[in-house]
């Protein structure tokens, strides 16, 4: 029989196109609803769209993961899972065609895309158990159920109507079960978000009623003249609100601190310890101001954050569990540690036990840590690179080498070990402004966390350098500010900086991008004098 012939006998074929696609969409949210409620019981991270999402941060090259950085800064997440849902709602749409051709073969679809997830899920790195594959596996029978019986009304005749008269498809029970459907996807995708907000409620209940002891160390005064009177400069203390973020983590982790628990274990550990938020507390805490760098960040980039933290010194932590630096004859170069998240840090255990004030945070600017920056415990260690010491939502600490372990980011061709770059930035005036002739306040910041700043210099086109005058310096672990009067003349100019640290070393003007050890290079901006 012809095509045409096809069209003669059934002419009501193109009226049902549209319905079976969105059949598929239906099934697709029946689909994401019953797992996400499955996932509120499971974990929710176990979640079909989150683990597909990690699973697709884990593998996008690193060129592509900066590229977003640079362009979506913190909404890059979000983007990923618009992206997602998009990709998901449009294989739904041609799942729902392809089903009303093929009942089986499209059912049998959405049964693929539920063992993507699933794999994705106990693939991902903080997946301990196979229960991970339950909110994608009983999702995608949910899905593929509803579409076969969404199509099958589709197919199905109207009473009264011999069969083979396209126009007369049961429309009211089409219409009757796909209602259903959709209020009873959106029952339960109501009931998950319940279920996890209350999960997710108890962790911001435990990090309200933290009530930070007063430490036992306090951070030296700022001293006077650290904060430059400069309009458009970083201020010293950045704002927790406006600290920056850059993480794999497509949805934050909100760890309840009363159930939380740290352990310190490995080689060269002769005594383990498993500590609780609480224990943490009762230790003796320090208070410092410490800049963090990212090595995503691009020369004259914005990740770059200086905050007042509180903590407990990691070093005496190690110490008490019997560990000894390689360089005290220690049999462990590399401190891993490990986040809820499943994250890996490697951080050199030198570094870590070396007299710097190397910490589990507990707080930022005077409160618990926030979500967003690893409530309830973070590890940092001044002057790396926060991709080989800032872990996040910290859970785990091994003791081990750099022989024997590789953690995320080195897999993925970063360097094992990452000091922090001499770098500075102009803050203002800002790329392609247009000042007055006359004084213009060229100002910024610099920074090389555990050396320190010694000099900034300014250079207006290609004329001499000029010393810039440097802010007061609250300590070597801290980013300081710097200002030029500039006598700026009509015309088109570009403003460059580059800072020298306190080894004598200059920043170089070599242009490098960011892997696999962080950006270098002079920060330069064009502005036009009016």
């Amino acid at each position: 029989m012809s095509d045409e012939e096809k069209k003669q006998r059934n002419p009501g074929i193109r009226t049902r196109v549209g319905p079976a696609a969105l059949s598929g969409l239906l099934s697709a949210c029946a689909a994401l609803a019953v797992a996400e409620l499955v996932a509120a019981v499971v974990r929710p991270q176990a979640g079909p769209v989150v683990a597909v999402g990690g699973a697709a941060i884990d593998r996008t090259p690193i060129a592509v993961k900066d590229w977003a950085i640079r362009n979506f800064d913190t909404n890059d997440k979000l983007i990923l899972q618009l992206g997602i849902l998009t990709v998901l709602a449009l294989f739904a749409l041609a799942l729902g065609v392809l089903t009303f051709r093929h009942r089986r073969s499209g059912a049998a679809g959405v049964l693929l895309f539920g063992a993507v997830g699933a794999v994705a899920a106990t693939s991902r790195p903080d997946s301990t158990s196979v229960t991970d594959a339950l909110p994608s596996v009983l999702g995608a029978v949910v899905g593929a159920a509803l579409l076969y019986v969404l199509v099958g009304r589709i197919l199905a005749p109207r009473r009264g109507v011999p069969e083979g008269q396209g126009e007369g498809w049961d429309r009211r029970g089409f219409v009757i079960a796909a209602t259903a459907a959709a209020a009873a996807s959106a029952g339960a995708g109501v009931l998950g978000r319940v279920l996890n907000g209350s999960s997710d409620q108890e962790a911001v209940a435990s990090r309200k009623n933290i009530d930070l002891p007063p430490p036992d160390s306090r951070a030296p005064a700022i001293p006077r003249g650290t904060q430059l009177r400069v309009a458009g400069v970083s201020p010293f203390i950045t704002p927790n609100s406006d600290f920056y973020r850059v993480d794999t983590a497509l949805v934050v982790p909100k760890v309840d601190a009363t159930a939380w628990r740290l352990r310190v274990h490995g080689r060269g550990v002769t005594r383990d310890k498993t500590l609780t938020f609480e224990d943490l507390l009762r230790r003796e805490l320090i208070e410092r101001d410490i800049t963090l760098t990212c090595v995503s960040n691009e020369v004259g980039g914005p990740y770059v954050g200086n905050a007042r933290w509180t903590g407990v010194r990691l070093a005496d932590l190690l110490e008490e569990c019997g560990v000894r630096p390689p360089s005290a004859g220690g049999p462990a170069d590399q401190l891993v540690a490990r986040s809820v998240d499943g994250m890996t840090i490697g951080s050199p255990v030198d570094d870590v036990m070396d007299g710097r004030d190397a910490m589990l945070a507990v707080g930022m600017n005077g409160r618990p840590l926030p979500f967003d920056h690893g409530f309830p415990v973070r590890m940092l260690v001044p002057g790396l690179y926060g991709y080989v010491s800032a872990c996040k939502w910290i859970k785990d600490i091994e003791l081990t080498t750099f022989d024997a372990y590789d953690s995320y980011w080195v897999k993925r061709d970063w360097a094992r070990e990452a000091p922090i770059k001499t770098q500075s930035r102009i803050d203002t005036p800002k790329p392609f402004a247009r000042p007055r002739t006359g004084t213009v306040m060229v100002a910024g910041v610099a920074w090389a966390q555990h050396r320190g700043i010694d000099k900034v210099e300014v250079r207006v086109d290609d004329e001499p350098w000029r010393e810039a005058v440097l802010a007061a310096e609250d300590s070597r672990d801290t980013w300081r500010q710097w200002s030029y009067a500039w006598q700026a003349t009509k015309g088109g100019h570009t403003l460059t900086v580059r800072a020298t640290d306190r080894t004598g070393e200059t920043q170089t003007d070599k242009r490098t991008r960011t892997v696999p050890d962080g950006a270098s290079g002079w920060h330069s901006v064009v502005v036009t004098v009016e």
